[in-house]
């Protein structure tokens, strides 16, 4: 996609899902993931992933230069607590901004939180993280972790200009074993990335998508 396609748009809804199956495991049983706790979550939910993202996020480590790790934040979100962050967020834009049509401030919103009914994170097929290096200190990628386009003045958006070279230099190398893993990028997230859900497949021009959005259980 060469455009800035949003989660809301009816494209991506219109992805079909043909539901794989395939089981949530939790990464902190992979060993070589780097896992903060910052979104831990009081049933541990933020640290289960489908298996095939896993495999697919030690397939981008191993494509790292040497001292570099990937620093998993956070990935499968229930569908309850997806849909408490987007109205949330949606609840701060029609504050900041009265006049606007709720078409406008839903648009708005999923520039930084999915809609639930198409969450990756809800079909555990998302995941936000970033670079550290061997100790876990992150990187510079230019804003924190899960700014929103309010606060950073759209320097969360991946190809934002106006950030230092470092952290240009930190996002492109991000991006780069991601994508040579089979992720692909929300762009108005640099840290999200994802497999096998709807935004996937319109990206990528699969016909369906494999994941879809699931209750936590079963888990592995």
């Amino acid at each position: 996609m060469t455009e800035i396609i949003l989660m809301s748009d009816p494209r991506v809804a219109a992805i079909p899902v043909r539901e794989s199956g395939e089981r949530l495991v939790d990464v902190r049983g992979v060993g070589s993931l780097l896992v903060d706790p910052r979104k831990q979550d009081p049933a541990d939910a933020f640290a289960h992933l489908r298996e095939g993202v896993v495999e697919r996020l030690l397939k981008a480590q191993e494509l790292l230069p040497g001292g570099l790790r990937l620093l998993f934040v956070e990935g499968y979100r229930p569908p309850s607590l997806q849909r408490a962050y987007f109205e949330e967020y949606a609840g701060r834009l029609r504050a900041l901004h009265p006049s606007w049509s709720e078409e406008r401030i839903l648009t708005a919103a999923s520039r930084y939180v999915s809609p639930p009914e198409i969450a990756p994170h809800s079909a555990g097929a998302a995941v936000d993280l970033t670079l550290s290096d061997a100790d876990g200190r992150e990187l510079d990628l230019g804003t924190r972790m899960n700014a929103d386009p309010e606060e950073s003045g759209g320097a969360c958006y991946t190809h934002a200009e106006g950030i230092g070279a470092e952290a240009r230099a930190h996002r492109e190398l991000l991006g780069s074993v991601l994508t040579a893993a089979g992720l692909v990028n929300y762009p108005t997230e640099w840290w999200h990335w994802s497999y096998g859900d709807r935004y996937w497949a319109l990206a990528t021009g699969a016909a369906v998508a494999p994941y879809g959005p699931k209750e936590r259980t079963p888990l592995g």
